[in-house]
Parts: C-alpha cells; sequence; structure tokens
C-alpha cells in the first residue's frame, strides 16, 4: 500500500465511525496495520492533522479519550452532540470505543 493509499484508507475508516462513537488513533492503525504494513497512532495522527479536514475528525481521539489538541472546544460540542459519554474532559472509552465489525 503506497503512502497515499494508507491516506485514503484512514479518511475512509474515519467516515464510517458511527455517530456518538469514537476510535482512538493506536485502534485505527491497528485496524489497518495488516492491509497496510503500517502500525503507528503517531501518523494517523498526522494524517488526520494534514487530511482530517473532511471527515469527522472529532471521532478519533487519544487512547485516554482526550480530543483532538487545539480543537478540544469544537470536538466537545460536536462529541456530546452525537450523545458520545463524557468522563470530565475525556471521552469514557469503555463505552463510546468502536471497531469496524462490531456494532
Amino acid at each position: 500500500m503506497t503512502p497515499q493509499e494508507y491516506v485514503e484508507e484512514v479518511l475512509s475508516l474515519v467516515e464510517r465511525i458511527p455517530r456518538g462513537r469514537v476510535m482512538s488513533y493506536g485502534a485505527v492503525a491497528d485496524s489497518l496495520a495488516d492491509r497496510s504494513g503500517r502500525n503507528s497512532a503517531r501518523l494517523v495522527g498526522s494524517i488526520m492533522a494534514r487530511h482530517g479536514g473532511g471527515v469527522p475528525w472529532h471521532r478519533v481521539v487519544n487512547s485516554a479519550g482526550r480530543m483532538p489538541p487545539g480543537h478540544e472546544q469544537e470536538a466537545r460540542q460536536r462529541l456530546l452532540s452525537e450523545g458520545v459519554p463524557l468522563k470530565g474532559e475525556y471521552v469514557n472509552m469503555a463505552l463510546a470505543s468502536w471497531q469496524p465489525g462490531l456494532s
């Protein structure tokens, strides 16, 4: 898989995250690792920062549930409007995490 194909796969996966659910950067990387040969949460974060404006970027958080740095307020508003459960300033990952192929 070329670097551009990987970018497209990351963005395609993020588009499939249902309203009210989230994935961590690492979970995105893990779910594409077998097909792409890559498995880097940091690379997914970089792709989201550069190319994620056209997808529901707010549904990708870090593994602790922290929202995208510098965009916390907007992400929080969007997530709350979708019914994502929060614990203080973080997403409740136990309740909100989503994986492809699971409900």
